[in-house]
């Protein structure tokens, strides 16, 4: 999986520009559809994908995860919290067209791409994109 994160030079010129700008932090913004229907109505699998991606870029969890089921009809579905000891990850999901939107803010540098693959696997999703953005 590794090998598979943003390739190197991309990922040094990334964390040059957050240090050169003295960023605040950076947050990742991840959709991802086609996602394993049982996965994303389980409040235990999504469990599973919080504490495993924490693992994964090496972000410590600040408490349990708060996992909630609300909302009506086509808007329907869970939504997670994890704190982590540099801000937040936010997770919801639509059980209609099995997508996942996924939020991950750290004042502590991390591989965006990195996290991208680690729930693009997890979830089993056919397609993935992400989006990141250094916080000033």
């Amino acid at each position: 999986m590794e090998k598979n994160n943003l390739k190197g030079s991309v990922l040094k010129n990334l964390k040059e520009k957050y240090k050169k700008l003295k960023c605040w932090g950076l947050l990742a913004s991840l959709d991802l559809r086609g996602c394993n229907p049982q996965y994303i109505r389980q409040p235990r699998k999504i469990k599973e994908l919080i504490v495993g991606l924490c693992a994964f870029i090496k972000m410590k969890r600040f408490g349990e995860p708060m996992i909630k089921k609300f909302g009506a009809g086509d808007l329907l579905g869970y939504s997670a919290l994890q704190f982590i000891e540099t801000s937040s990850i936010t997770l919801h999901f639509d059980e209609t067209e099995n997508r996942a939107f996924i939020e991950i803010f750290s004042c502590k540098f991390f591989d965006p791409e990195k996290a991208k693959i680690f729930c693009h696997k997890f979830l089993e999703a056919k397609k993935s994109k992400i989006r990141h953005y250094l916080r000033r």
